[in-house]
């Protein structure tokens, strides 16, 4: 993950075991599904009909009509009929977001379009996708945001930064450890000052913070003037999604997960050992620490029981699951009532 600086990849290891519990493992599809049979990828369909065959080292999900896979190393794009449009020459690449990806070659960072024409130049030693008209880029140490010209909207002047989400970007100045993160609007207006300790994005009109440590602070949420509407007093929180935020009680080790609703009302009791958001109106838990996962309702009903060992939030009605380990175990694809769609194998 390139979130922060590249000198904090100890923190980003971190902070990606931690989102674990808390976002999609598996990119949208767009109607179209991964799948691998341990050696190469290709795509189905909802019913499980494979509609192009696996042959790829790697594919991503569909996003604005295209996928990017992998082929001798390289990435390139192609299109729901499995069609190359985009020849696999970059070292990196990401999804399309307002019909243009971010791709890497020869070391730098730039954007082409959906007939592959570089639109925005390499110059970036990272850069990320649009979202809301601007994009993330980084230089050197320092991030910024570019428009579809690719001029600056914000030049490189924080030490992190996520994308825009509801018109604000949450922003960092200073290190990792005793820096703060504030929210910026487009016009580099620092709406909501430096004084959050940690933060996420906006989502459903609220934006999650902590004040204090991460060992010792408290997460509550605050509205976009900057006023708390749920205080402080989770041990982690995460986004809205459906109407219900991901809360933790307890430490990271020994704590549990569970919901509460946007008035700050537990929906759902801490009980899990992990959990993500709700996607669909259903969100994967896990039952022990050693354990399985299974599916929840928003009414925190068990509705898939728990049997799977790698599960994915649900995605145009499927969701990517696994039940053993990666080489000999089956993975695939389940609906909501936990009927196998795709298997491995089969």
């Amino acid at each position: 993950m390139e979130l922060l600086k590249k000198s904090s990849g100890l923190k980003r290891v971190l902070l990606f075991v931690v989102l674990l519990y808390a976002v999609p493992l598996f990119a949208q599809n767009e109607g179209l599904y991964t799948v691998s049979d341990h050696r190469e990828y290709g795509f189905i369909d909802k019913t499980g009909k494979m509609v192009i065959q696996p042959q790829y080292d790697y594919a991503a999900g569909f996003s604005e009509g295209l996928a990017h896979i992998k082929i001798q190393g390289k990435r390139g794009f192609i299109n729901k009929t499995g069609k190359k449009v985009i020849e696999a020459i970059y070292t990196r690449v990401r999804d399309f977001s307002d019909g243009v990806a971010a791709v890497k070659i020869e070391g730098l960072w730039g954007y082409i379009d959906k007939t592959g024409k570089m639109v925005i130049k390499p110059q970036f030693d990272y850069a990320y996708n649009f979202n809301e008209g601007v994009a993330r880029v980084q230089v050197g140490e320092q991030l910024g945001f570019i428009d579809k010209t690719g001029n600056y909207v914000l030049k490189p002047q924080y030490d992190a930064a996520y994308d825009f989400q509801e018109g604000l970007a949450r922003v960092k100045q200073g290190d990792y450890k005793t820096g703060k993160w504030g929210f910026v609007d487009q016009n580099g207006k620092l709406v909501l000052g430096y004084r959050f300790d940690g933060s996420f994005d906006f989502s459903e009109g609220t934006a999650n913070v902590r004040i204090g440590s991460e060992q010792t602070g408290k997460w509550g949420f605050i509205d976009k003037k900057g006023n708390f509407v749920i205080e402080p007093m989770f041990d982690k929180a995460f986004t809205f999604r459906d109407g219900l935020a991901l809360i933790r009680i307890g430490s990271f080790k020994t704590g549990k997960y569970g919901y509460i609703n946007n008035e700050g009302n537990i929906a759902v009791n801490p009980q899990y050992y992990g959990a993500h958001h709700f996607s669909e109106g259903m969100a994967c838990v896990k039952e022990s620490k050693d354990g399985k996962w299974g599916f929840i309702n928003t009414k925190g009903e068990v509705v898939i029981s728990f049997q799977y060992d790698i599960p994915a939030d649900f995605e145009g009605g499927l969701a990517k699951v696994r039940v053993g380990n990666y080489k000999s175990g089956t993975n695939g694809y389940i609906d909501k009532t936990g009927k196998w769609i795709w298997q491995s194998g089969l």
